[in-house]
C-alpha cells in the first residue's frame, strides 16, 4: 500500500509498486497518462476519482478520534552499515507564508514540480503525502516526550530498502495536548517537501479570508527534533551529461582553484569519507574508463573568489554552492542545469560516467546545523542541496479537504 514519496521515484520504479497493488498509494500520487487522455490534466481527474473510490469501497478510513501518528525507522547508511533510529510524529501543520518567520525553508524548488503537485491537490481536494520538518529541542525534552507517550497498535514492516518502519497512534488527550503544547510556539525548518508546502500556502491564500479555520489551512508533517541521533542528512551527487570542454582542458581548468589526485573512480567515495566529512569542501570527479579525482581546494581565497559576495560566508562555503558556483559556472561554464542530474547513491553516479555521462561529481552533505542557520539567514541552498535519510513513506496517513 505504501511507497516512497512522489520526486523520489522514477517511472520505471513508479510502475513496480503499482502492480503490487491496486491500492497502492502511487496510483493517486502519481496517476498514469493514458494514450488516449484528451489533456494532460486527465490524469489528475483520474486520481481523484480513485481516490473516492476507496474511500467509498472502505479501502481509506477516517480516524474517528483525534490523533498524533508516532513514526519509528531504524535503518543503516547505505555503504556504511551503522545503524540509527529517527522518531518523528506525524500532525497536521498550519500553513504560513515563509515570511512570517515560523516555516522556514532552507531550499530552492522547481516551478514546473509546483504545479504538478498543485494540480493533483485541486484534483483530489487532499494532501496525500506528509512532508517532513525539523524542530529545535536543545535538551532533547520533546524528543524524549515523543518517544515515551503511550500509544495504540502498532504497525510494523521492514522496506525493501532495510528500513524497520513503525506507525502507532497516539490518541490520548493529555499525550497530545502536551505535545501539541511543547511545539506550539516553534519555528519550524522544512527539511523534504519545498514543494507541496509551497503548493498548499499557494492553494490557501487562493481561497482569500475566511471566517474561522478551514481545512485548506493545514497540512500533514511529520516533524522530527534537531537533537534526534538518527537524523541523517546525506549528499546528492551530480550527473553532467555532457561538459564544454575535454578530458585535459576540464582537468586543467579545474587545476586553477583545486589540487588534483588520480585515483579509481570505484575509490572516489572513500576518499570523501563517505560523504560524511563535514568542511572539507573536497570533490569526487569520476570520468570514463575508472579515471577518478580527488579535488582539494588550493587555499580559502582562491576558493571564495569564484563564489558570489552577495552570499554568507556559511552558504558560500557549503560544498554544493561550491561546487555550482565555482566549478560549474566559473571553471567549466555549464549556466544551466539542464545537463545536470541527480543521485543520492555515489555508485550509481560514478557508473554513469562509465555508461555515457561527461562526469559525476560526488560531494559530501551539508549539516544540520548549516540547513538551520541558513534558513534563519533567509537563504536558501541550490535544488537539491539536502537528502534526509530515509524517506517519510507516503500512503501512511493524507488529510482530506472534504472533512473538516
Amino acid at each position: 500500500m505504501v511507497a516512497p514519496p512522489y520526486d523520489v521515484l522514477s517511472p520505471a520504479e513508479r510502475d513496480d509498486y503499482a502492480v503490487r497493488s491496486p491500492y497502492n498509494v502511487v496510483h493517486v500520487t502519481l496517476p498514469e497518462s493514458k494514450p488516449d487522455d484528451r489533456s494532460k490534466y486527465v490524469k489528475y481527474a483520474r486520481s481523484a476519482a480513485l481516490l473516492s473510490e476507496w474511500r467509498r469501497d472502505g479501502i481509506l478510513m477516517r480516524e474517528d478520534v483525534p490523533v498524533i501518528y508516532r513514526y519509528t525507522q531504524t535503518f543503516s547508511l547505505p555503504h556504511l552499515g551503522e545503524t540509527y533510529t529517527r522518531t518523528s510524529i506525524l500532525v497536521l501543520l498550519k500553513t504560513e507564508p515563509y515570511e512570517r518567520g515560523v516555516v522556514l525553508p532552507h531550499e530552492r524548488t522547481f516551478p514546473k514540480h509546483k504545479e504538478d503537485r498543485l494540480r493533483i491537490l485541486e484534483a483530489t481536494r487532499a494532501h496525500l503525502e506528509s512532508i517532513f520538518g525539523l524542530f529545535e529541542d536543545p535538551d532533547a525534552r520533546i524528543h524524549e516526550t515523543i518517544r515515551n507517550a503511550p500509544a495504540g497498535t502498532s504497525v510494523e514492516v521492514t522496506t525493501e530498502d532495510g528500513v524497520h518502519q513503525v506507525f502507532e497512534p497516539i490518541s490520548d488527550p493529555e499525550s497530545i495536548d502536551t505535545i501539541v503544547a511543547m511545539l506550539g510556539d516553534r519555528k519550524l525548518w522544512i527539511a523534504d517537501g519545498h514543494h507541496r508546502y509551497e503548493t498548499a500556502v499557494a492553494f490557501r491564500e487562493a481561497l482569500g479570508e475566511r471566517d474561522g479555520e478551514v481545512p485548506e489551512d493545514y497540512l500533514p508533517i511529520a516533524l522530527c527534533s534537531m537533537s534526534d541521533p538518527g537524523l541523517v542528512l546525506l549528499p546528492t551527487h551530480r550527473i553532467v551529461a555532457k561538459l564544454p570542454f575535454g578530458h585535459d582542458e576540464t582537468l586543467a581548468r579545474l587545476s586553477t582553484a583545486f589540487d588534483i589526485r588520480e585515483t579509481h573512480s570505484s575509490r572516489l567515495f572513500d576518499a570523501l569519507g563517505h560523504g560524511q566529512v563535514e568542511g572539507r569542501r573536497t570533490f569526487g570527479l569520476a570520468m570514463e574508463g575508472g579515471l577518478g579525482y580527488v579535488l582539494t581546494p588550493k587555499d580559502e581565497a582562491t576558493l571564495m573568489e569564484g563564489v558570489s559576495s552577495e552570499e554568507s560566508d556559511r552558504l558560500r562555503g557549503l560544498d554544493v554552492t561550491v561546487l555550482h558556483s565555482l566549478i560549474f559556472e566559473r571553471l567549466l561554464g555549464l549556466t544551466g542545469l539542464d545537463q545536470i542530474s541527480y543521485t543520492r547513491d555515489p555508485m550509481e553516479a560514478i557508473r554513469a560516467a562509465d555508461q555515457g555521462a561527461a562526469a559525476s561529481f560526488l560531494m559530501n552533505a551539508p549539516t544540520v546545523d548549516d540547513m538551520r542557520a541558513i534558513a534563519l539567514g533567509g537563504e536558501r541552498m541550490p535544488q537539491k542541496s539536502t537528502y534526509y535519510f530515509p524517506k517519510v513513506l507516503s500512503g501512511l496517513v493524507m488529510w482530506s479537504l472534504n472533512d473538516f
